[in-house]
């Protein structure tokens, strides 16, 4: 039952990317980069400082990670939920 589901979404999807010529041919459409006309679409635009931006926001969220899961670990050894083991084993 799910095979032949799978094997028709596949194959809708499959039409859904053909478009017939007058000629009874399929042609392939790439709407990402033409349009229905076959036309190259234009460049997108760039987003200024965008890498600035990317590091303005990953870099305040792995330092509020890193402040949540320091007080999540002190509040664990505290109430002596997981004390993390003292071995010793770089004496060899």
């Amino acid at each position: 039952m799910t095979i032949t589901r799978i094997l028709f979404a596949a194959k809708q999807a499959s039409n859904l990317l053909k478009a017939k010529t007058g000629l009874g041919l399929e042609t392939a459409i790439r709407s990402a980069t033409t349009n229905k006309h076959g036309i190259i679409l234009s460049e997108p635009q760039k987003v200024p400082f965008g890498l600035l931006k990317v590091i303005l926001t990953v870099v305040p969220g792995l330092l509020i990670g890193a402040g949540i899961s320091k007080n999540i670990a002190n509040f664990l050894e505290e109430n002596d939920l997981f004390v993390p083991s003292d071995d010793d084993d770089d004496d060899d």
